[in-house]
């Protein structure tokens, strides 16, 4: 038996904003932009993972959920309180420069890790933490 990943959702409180990050600066695909009952999904996804996807959600995926509920939802995202993702690059201090020279905030410059890898962090649009790391030759 095997188990995949094939999707994970990544909040955000302005879906034009992230899809610009998302697409233009990390250079993944659009795969699908629905609505519902007020609500936004976008879909996108790297290239060379064409069955991964990464779901850019509102806060509070709920249509159902209390006002109070969402407020709170919105109020950790802007903090930055909730979970992010972490991406494999080839060339972790390209896409540093890359990522930077679009503008995000940086949280963490390329470093080697003890844990074997070199990595890097950033703040997207919606205050979610991306780190980019890339695997140190053994």
């Amino acid at each position: 038996m095997d188990i995949t990943l094939a999707q994970c959702f990544i909040a955000v409180d302005d879906h034009d904003r992230a899809l610009a990050f998302y697409r233009d600066v990390l250079g993944f695909e659009v795969r699908n932009d629905v609505g519902f009952e007020g609500m936004r999904w976008v879909t996108v996804g790297s290239p060379a993972q064409p069955d991964v996807d990464i779901v850019l959600e509102p806060p509070l995926a709920d249509p159902n959920a209390p006002a109070a509920d969402r407020e709170a939802m919105a109020s950790l995202l802007a903090k930055g309180m909730l979970r992010g993702v972490i991406l494999r690059t080839d060339d972790v201090d390209a896409t540093f420069e890359r990522v930077r020279a679009a503008g995000a905030e940086v949280l963490q410059e390329p470093m080697d890790q003890p844990y074997g890898v070199r990595d890097c962090a950033f703040r997207d649009p919606a205050g979610n933490e991306l780190r980019f790391n890339q695997p140190r030759p053994r």
